[in-house]
């Protein structure tokens, strides 16, 4: 990345970037309560109630106790032995920071280019550990704007704040269905693998003109 490309901005995901894999972990917790190989993120995609009760966490609607029981109560209705209290906790402890992801971050500040945080929230110690105000310009959480990707509005407040336009921007993200609907507003996408690649498909997308 060069000098002449310092004019753009990037937005990064957090769980399943910046840390491990958000599917990893919850994978991770279900073997722990014993539930069946994929079931929570079944539920939490599948399940009207437990779906909505994810919304409504993410959008600030509702507290992590009150996430943490009613998603315990559908896990039980499912047949998964689960307490509420702790359960993001011990989510958020499968999910790891990723080194290199966070070395990206820091080269592009150092590169010049605005660089912002836009994650859906999941439980108050969710960013424990991770010292944002240092790590981006701006930081954007779903729930306090009241607002969650993929909805255009979320991504609208984080390029605000930024202050620089969608079309100058990019989005990293490990979810294809949030780069499709930031890609509405005219920001440029990347589909989150692996820091290598991420990192590669920026340089090309940030020297393009955008």
């Amino acid at each position: 990345m060069t000098e002449t490309a310092a004019r753009g901005a990037v937005l990064f995901d957090f769980g399943g970037v910046l840390t491990t894999s958000v599917v990893d972990a919850f994978d991770e917790l279900g073997r722990e309560l014993g539930a069946e190989p994929g079931q929570l993120l079944r539920l939490l995609s599948k399940d009207a109630e437990s779906s909505s009760l994810l919304v409504a966490h993410e959008e600030g609607r509702i507290g992590q106790r009150e996430f943490e029981d009613g998603f315990a109560a559908r896990l039980r209705a499912h047949g998964v032995a689960a307490d509420g209290p702790g359960l993001l906790g011990r989510l958020q402890a499968h999910m790891r920071p990723d080194p290199a992801a966070l070395a990206l971050v820091a080269k592009l500040r150092a590169d010049g280019y605005r660089v912002g945080l836009l994650s859906n929230s999941l439980g108050d110690d969710c960013y424990a550990g991770f010292d944002l105000p240092a790590l981006f310009d701006a930081v954007t959480v779903s729930g306090e704007i009241g607002v969650r990707k993929p909805s255009r509005r979320a991504y609208a407040i984080a390029c605000e704040r930024l202050g620089v336009a969608p079309e100058r921007t990019v989005m990293v993200d490990d979810l294809e269905q949030n780069i499709a609907s930031a890609a509405r507003l005219g920001i440029a996408g990347v589909v989150h693998r692996d820091a290598a690649t991420t990192e590669a498909e920026l340089a090309r997308l940030l020297t393009s003109g955008l």
